[in-house]
């Protein structure tokens, strides 16, 4: 496996983000084994009290990476919680395989439960995840659900290809693949409500200095289920299964402005038990990243969530 590392100066001075970086070692997964060292180094982000009796993990997604969580990072660490926020493989200051075909969902999974829970060892956890952090995060809620205590899925699913996916999302799967150049912080600015200065732009893009770097970015939209034979839709059927079952708190916190998961949170609400019974909100005014559009409002929604919810 070919593995590229952005340089570290291409992270000095990125507005509103400047947390001490954190790494941990996981198993590359190509079957080279560990005997020739081959690994993956991951990145994030571990601000508030180290002992705090409640860690909020904050799972992002495509193409952003964990400076889309920059502003929710400190309000919540101000709050007095634990605030773990990783860069997935391939995106922000983990490392990225150059190859396409090394990503695929159940490395994605398996590279971040490897990070969270054989690395850090983590436990009791508030999962936050959007967009792809969902895809992933809710698949290690399934098949670890005693790691967590609660979860908050905001404009995400779990699509197994049975159903099918929005017109918004085949538009953008088409976009990623056709477009020449992949222009990461005009894609995350184009998926707010409101405008990014040229500096926010530019720590988007920061993690990739040219196009290698983005074979990750490029390759996420192909690994989303769209099809009932997909690779991923058997084990995502197992995880539906398993949520079925989980009665720990549950919260929808989706915004009232993303075509692309519109709806998506009727299918948690009516199958998942731990939904009932909690204050699921609409964030207005906030598009696909409304961690961009609304952080605060956000923030408050997961800070609430868990105090209303402090024995579970």
């Amino acid at each position: 496996m070919q593995i590229l590392r952005t340089p570290d100066e291409r992270f000095v001075s990125l507005p509103d983000y400047d947390f001490e970086p954190h790494y941990v070692q996981v198993p590359t997964g190509d079957g080279a084994g560990d005997g020739n060292g081959k690994s993956l180094r991951v990145h994030y982000v571990d601000a508030g009290p180290t002992h705090a009796e409640e860690i909020v993990l904050l799972l992002h997604g495509e193409p952003s990476w964990s400076y889309l969580y920059r502003k929710m990072i400190t309000n919540l660490a101000d709050s007095e919680f634990r605030v773990i926020a990783p860069d997935l493989v391939g995106f922000g200051r983990s490392d990225k395989p150059a190859d396409r075909n090394d990503y695929t969902y159940a490395r994605h999974v398996e590279w971040m439960r490897a990070a969270l829970f054989d690395a850090l060892g983590l436990s009791d956890l508030t999962l936050v995840g959007q967009d792809w952090g969902g895809l992933i995060g809710l698949r290690l809620v399934a098949e670890h659900p005693d790691r967590f205590r609660r979860v908050v899925a905001a404009n995400t699913g779990l699509p197994t290809g049975d159903d099918k996916q929005t017109e918004a999302f085949f538009a953008w799967q088409r976009f990623s693949q056709e477009v020449p150049e992949m222009h990461i912080g005009r894609i995350v600015s184009g998926g707010s409500n409101h405008k990014f200065s040229d500096e926010v732009v530019a720590a988007y893009d920061a993690p990739f200095p040219d196009e290698s770097y983005k074979e990750g970015a490029r390759q996420f939209p192909l690994l989303v289920p769209s099809r009932p034979n997909d690779p991923a839709s058997e084990a995502n059927r197992r995880a539906w299964q398993s949520l079925s079952e989980f009665e720990r708190p549950f919260l929808c916190a989706f915004s009232d402005g993303d075509a692309i998961t519109r709806g998506a949170d009727r299918r948690f609400l009516d199958l998942v038990p731990g939904t009932k019974g909690q204050d699921h909100t609409t964030i207005k005014d906030a598009g696909h990243f409304l961690q961009e559009d609304q952080p605060e409002v956000l923030a408050s929604a997961v800070r609430d969530f868990i105090h209303l919810n402090r024995s579970a």
